[in-house]
């Protein structure tokens, strides 16, 4: 139960067509932005709608991206980003899946490719401890070059920064993983 009440009916026609939209994909606005951007001004929407369009601007693969997101929600244990990762990792394919839900052993997983566990080690020491050990960075840099160790930063910031407005008013999952299956099998009916 979050912290601050929904806000079921917003003000304004940005925020109203945001719910439209966010009915039509997920089923339900998800509730982190009836607590937390329903309450902001709509350049705060505007802007965490754009964080994760950036992504699709990063020089790493679309399942990096997925399991270095999750990684960091893992982490600051974020049920709302665990939930919302786990539905596009639905959404984009069963194997993505199946390597999200097998994140916990990354390190000893034939799922995960050397480069992908020096990602997911730097992410994961940089969020627990918020410092990166030179060893780590440079087990790193073996696998990705400048650029791209600049995106890993980029979406260990950005998925911190969902993790605690969410954390911070107690918002977490809305089952959406759930909710899509149940809406696939009423419209195989």
């Amino acid at each position: 139960m979050a912290y601050l009440p929904a806000v079921e009916r917003p003000k304004g026609l940005v925020k109203r067509i945001t719910y439209r939209v966010l009915r039509r994909v997920f089923g339900v606005v998800p509730t982190g932005t009836m607590v937390f951007t329903a309450r902001m001004p709509v350049a705060f929407m505007t802007f965490l709608s754009r964080t994760y369009r950036l992504d699709k601007k990063l020089q790493l693969d679309s399942e990096t991206v997925s399991i270095v997101r999750q990684q960091v929600a893992s982490i600051n244990m974020c049920t709302a980003c665990i939930d919302i990762g786990r539905y596009f990792g639905l959404k984009e394919s069963a194997a993505t899946l199946t390597r999200l839900d097998a994140l916990a052993d990354y390190r000893t997983s034939p799922l995960f490719s050397e480069a992908e566990r020096a990602a997911l080690d730097y992410a994961g020491e940089l969020t627990a401890t918020k410092a990166v050990s030179a060893e780590t960075f440079a087990r790193l840099a073996l696998h990705y070059s400048e650029r791209e160790i600049c995106d890993l930063v980029w979406l260990v910031a950005s998925e911190h920064l969902a993790n605690l407005a969410n954390i911070g008013l107690g918002v977490g999952s809305d089952g959406l993983c759930e909710l899509s299956q149940q809406r696939r099998l009423q419209k195989a009916s």
